[in-house]
């Protein structure tokens, strides 16, 4: 089981200081995909890194303006696409006179219609320069790595913070919530192996985008990887009373889950799906796909 972590308490449109290094603003954003709001990290003091600006709202905005009132922003850092991480990116780093840096989406990594009016891609989202895996970004007192940690979008980057051995993780590892893997830029094997290299890494913290920090990792993240087997063992098990479509899967698997987010769950189940099939445990009539029927093999 996955010992979820819970905020419901939160402030508004004002900085909060989270450690000697880190502060959060949290947008006015909740909802069943961004649970409390976007948070948005402010690295240092003086000359700072912002990651994931968040969604481009004039309160966001104007609190985010008040929370930097006389220090420069030196780095604008995106974990991934998405409109509530991104799209006030550009904006605030025209303000600073820096750029913003992320990894680019890839051709044709859109998600379904249904989900993106949830979570949402922002279409139009490019980097003014390309992250690489390993790339390191400094200032007064702060370092961060980026991490490529495909997965959730094939263009994810987490960025861990060597003084307070935190990994800033985007929506790769979220303490209240699974996260969703939505093809085609989702990538189940590739967010299995992600969630182990992080695992691996021995980080003391983790600070998602959403919702409060998992102080566990390790054990967290082993529960996140030991869900995401199971959720494949049940596939197989619904599968082995005779082949079945998508949206029955949900339906059976998804029956005590907020029907808000069974598009969503039908994009993770397509996702373990594709991966069950690379690894010829299932079959289907042609390539994967939302509306496939699926078979044992």
């Amino acid at each position: 089981m996955i010992d979820f972590v819970h905020q419901l308490d939160v402030t508004y449109a004002a900085a909060e200081t989270l450690s000697p290094l880190v502060r959060r603003v949290i947008a006015r954003n909740p909802g069943p995909f961004t649970y409390t709001g976007t948070g948005v990290f402010i690295i240092g003091h003086g000359e700072v890194a912002v990651i994931d600006p968040g969604p481009h709202l004039a309160e966001h905005e104007a609190a985010l303006d008040a929370a930097l009132d006389g220090e420069r922003v030196t780095h604008v850092l995106v974990t991934h696409h998405h409109m509530d991480h991104s799209p006030l990116a550009h904006p605030l780093a025209r303000k600073h006179g820096c750029q913003v840096y992320a990894m680019s989406p890839k051709p044709g990594e859109s998600a379904d219609t249904e989900v993106r009016l949830e979570a949402g891609d922002d279409a139009s989202f490019r980097p003014d320069l390309e992250v690489a895996d390993g790339d390191v970004f400094t200032g007064p007192g702060w370092t961060l790595t980026a991490m490529h940690t495909p997965g959730h979008t094939a263009n994810h980057v987490c960025y861990a913070l060597a003084e307070e051995q935190t990994l800033f993780s985007g929506d790769h590892v979220m303490g209240w919530s699974t996260s969703v893997v939505s093809p085609p830029g989702g990538h189940m094997g590739d967010y299995l192996a992600s969630l182990e290299r992080v695992r691996d890494a021995q980080f003391k913290l983790i600070r998602p985008t959403h919702g409060p920090a998992i102080e566990t990792p390790q054990s967290f993240l082993s529960a996140y990887i030991g869900h995401r087997r199971a959720r494949e063992r049940q596939i197989l098990g619904h599968l082995a009373a005779g082949p079945q479509g998508i949206r029955a899967l949900v339906a059976s698997m998804y029956a005590h889950v907020d029907t808000r987010l069974h598009p969503a769950a039908a994009h993770s189940v397509l996702a373990h799906l594709i991966h069950l099939h690379e690894q010829g445990k299932v079959r289907c009539d042609g390539a994967p796909a939302l509306d496939s029927e699926f078979a044992l093999s």
